[in-house]
């Protein structure tokens, strides 16, 4: 359908609105920069905060009209989908809780959804906004950033072409330190709600970064985890949430993998790595040097192919944007994930078919990370028992 203002979707900036990355929150201004790195959108509207006048403040700050500066989010999805001018999608990127009313809200509006990770706190949920989406006929994308490196791309082309053969053995890790002590009962405000079931969900480092691990996984080597068992400990003194999580796991096709997720490993940051090996030849990719990856044929000399060097597909050259030897990391990732979701979003709005192939995260691929999280809790609960991961459709 036309855009409510019938000015064609493709020869403007998208209207976007926020939920949620009001003042003193991190990962809302990532986002907002994201969403402008290839200029497909203008932020217009917003429900920065749940308290009233923050959420004014931080509207005034990002020069917001004040008619579109909302005090909640329901109250924002019904105004905006009433104007002539609405917002074409919106971005949620609150705590946990919170997204699953705010994206339901907005579906319902019919407004187009792109939400932070993990997508909410129970299966249940999960499924329903997959219902939604369906059923309204939407864009849901989920931001699981690491996704959109290039060379995350290009390792998912070379895993498909059968560069490695028949896959046997996938290994993920994603190791920092930030909550190596208690934070949380000093006031950080980050640790404070990562840290607090009510907000977090079931679990705690493995809701935050494992998630990302296993969709990384999953994503790369186009298999899916059939069975885990999972060891999830919280070390630090007190804390509710698992900090470290150690996870066997079972893939269909008959490879293994394990993840390791942890929040307490001094001297990590963001230590997200990767490895595959299959029959004929082995890849490794590593968060913190994301322009490189290490292909290791079958009984020939290691290479390290380079985003913009030789070697480099498609899969990874079409979505560089700086030239080689200049990095490219975790705001373009961002950016190639909002960049995406434009493409099908104005696709939707002017009534033609998505681009293809374009491996974008959705709401299918939420679902299958909350299944992950609450497998992983069921089976470290039962002393690391093995449990089935329910099938969810593929990314």
């Amino acid at each position: 359908m036309m855009s409510p203002d019938q000015t064609p979707a493709s020869s403007r900036r998208l209207r976007l609105g926020m939920v949620g990355g009001g003042q003193g929150a991190f990962i809302g201004a990532v986002h907002r920069i994201a969403a402008r790195i290839d200029d497909r959108y203008e932020l217009v509207a917003g429900a920065l905060s749940s308290d009233p006048e923050r959420a004014r403040a931080s509207g005034a700050e990002l020069f917001l009209a004040p008619d579109r500066c909302y005090d909640d989010f329901r109250a924002m999805a019904a105004a905006e989908a009433a104007r002539p001018d609405g917002i074409d999608a919106v971005s949620i990127v609150t705590p946990n809780h919170l997204h699953f009313p705010a994206a339901k809200a907005f579906l319902e509006a019919g407004i187009h959804v792109i939400c932070d990770k993990p997508l909410v706190h129970t299966v249940e949920e999960a499924e329903e906004l997959a219902a939604l989406v369906q059923r309204r006929d939407l864009v849901f994308v989920l931001t699981h950033n690491y996704s959109g490196y290039p060379m995350v791309r290009q390792a998912r082309a070379m895993v498909a072409s059968g560069a490695l053969g028949r896959l046997r053995v996938v290994q993920v890790e994603y190791a920092q330190d930030w909550l190596a002590t208690d934070v949380e009962s000093g006031g950080q405000k980050q640790a404070a709600w990562r840290t607090d079931p009510a907000r977090s969900g079931a679990a705690g480092c493995v809701g935050d970064i494992g998630t990302h691990a296993f969709h990384l996984a999953e994503f790369v080597s186009g298999l899916r985890c059939t069975a885990l068992a999972a060891d999830l400990t919280a070390f630090v003194p007190g804390r509710r949430l698992d900090d470290n999580a150690h996870i066997m796991m079972r893939f269909d096709g008959g490879a293994r993998g394990m993840l390791w997720a942890s929040q307490v490993s001094p001297g990590t940051t963001n230590g997200l790595r990767l490895r595959i090996f299959g029959e004929a030849g082995g890849l490794e990719w590593q968060q913190e040097q994301p322009n490189e990856l290490r292909f290791t044929p079958l009984g020939e000399p290691s290479r390290t192919l380079l985003r913009a060097g030789a070697g480099s597909l498609p899969a990874a050259s079409a979505i560089s944007r700086t030239p080689a030897g200049h990095p490219e990391g975790y705001l373009e990732g961002f950016a190639q994930i909002y960049r995406d979701a434009a493409d099908r979003i104005v696709a939707r709005l002017e009534s033609r078919p998505a681009p293809d192939a374009v491996p974008l995260p959705t709401v299918e691929d939420g679902v299958r990370g909350v299944r992950f999280i609450h497998a992983a809790v069921e089976s470290s609960r039962g002393d690391a028992a093995w449990v089935t991961v329910p099938a969810a459709a593929a990314p």
